[in-house]
């Protein structure tokens, strides 16, 4: 049932949101998800976010047991204020994100390896500041307890670490790579619980919204081909999703620069990027089956 104030809404009421003042005893377990899709109307306009929520939500209700009233879903197309993605909003439920517009900036504290720090926009970025991964990783990492396990799936710029988790997955030299704070002074594990992140890309890398794979609709490339190949085949791990997209990748750019004759025309229309996995424990990707 969608809300009463927005008929178009993706929220059913009472929604997740509106509920979770409860306490964790009276609060029902199983499977729960927060989806973000930000368009920003202004000259940042984006046009497959809420496509992807969209596609998130179904698949996550249809394939993957999800109930209707566990998913609270947030964009700049909602009605009602407390269901838009402003930044005093928390994202406190484990489950799934995706967002819009992701940036970076100098990392002042110390704590990351590479010197910078990611950031996500929320709505009004542009006036209240950007969400930095600090900040992110205090507010969905840290409260896992032990036995719980947060997937957060984030299709958007820069967003390799954006989580800051300890440990990247390196896909070429099939290894964990140790993106512990360098400082020693920050905390960036949970309390106990397992945290994964599925990011578009790398840090230095930008995520496209695209028609490529549906020629019509406008989607997040990462978003699209999760769905897609989650469903196509049963029992996948981490490490054969994590291939299946790049190759998926490499097939759209390597079609598309057969067709151009000029480097220049077609590097602005090719998907440079690079899906990548980053977790509070390491484990073996290729062992470990992606359940949500």
């Amino acid at each position: 049932m969608a809300s009463s104030k927005n008929p178009d809404s993706l929220n059913k009421k009472p929604s997740p949101l509106e509920i979770s003042g409860s306490s964790s005893e009276t609060r029902p377990a199983g499977k729960r998800a927060l989806l973000i899709g930000v368009i920003y109307k202004s000259e940042h306009k984006l046009k497959g976010t809420i496509n992807d929520v969209k596609s998130i939500r179904e698949f996550l209700i249809l394939n993957c047991g999800f109930k209707e009233d566990n998913i609270l879903v947030l964009t700049d197309q909602e009605i009602e204020p407390e269901l838009i993605p402003t930044k005093e909003k928390h994202p406190g439920i484990p489950g799934m994100a995706r967002e819009g517009l992701s940036g970076s900036q100098p990392d002042f504290d110390g704590d990351e390896r590479d010197g910078i720090s990611e950031t996500i926009c929320p709505v009004d970025f542009m006036t209240e500041g950007m969400i930095v991964d600090n900040d992110i990783n205090s507010a969905i990492v840290w409260p896992l307890k032990n036995g719980v396990t947060l997937h957060a799936i984030v299709d958007a710029c820069h967003s390799g670490t954006v989580l800051d988790l300890e440990h990247v997955y390196n896909r070429q030299e099939n290894k964990w790579e140790d993106n512990s704070p360098p400082s020693g002074n920050a905390r960036k594990h949970s309390d106990g619980g397992l945290a994964i992140s599925l990011s578009a890309c790398l840090d230095n890398q930008v995520a496209a919204d695209t028609t490529a794979f549906t020629e019509k609709t406008m989607n997040g490339a990462m978003t699209y081909l999760l769905i897609k190949f989650l469903k196509k085949y049963q029992g996948l791990t981490y490490g054969d999703l994590l291939d299946l997209m790049h190759e998926e990748l490499e097939k759209v750019n390597e079609s598309r620069c057969f067709c151009r004759e000029i480097f220049k025309k077609f590097m602005k229309r090719m998907l440079l990027q690079r899906p990548q996995i980053s977790a509070s424990k390491p484990f073996d990707v290729y062992k470990e089956h992606l359940i949500l």
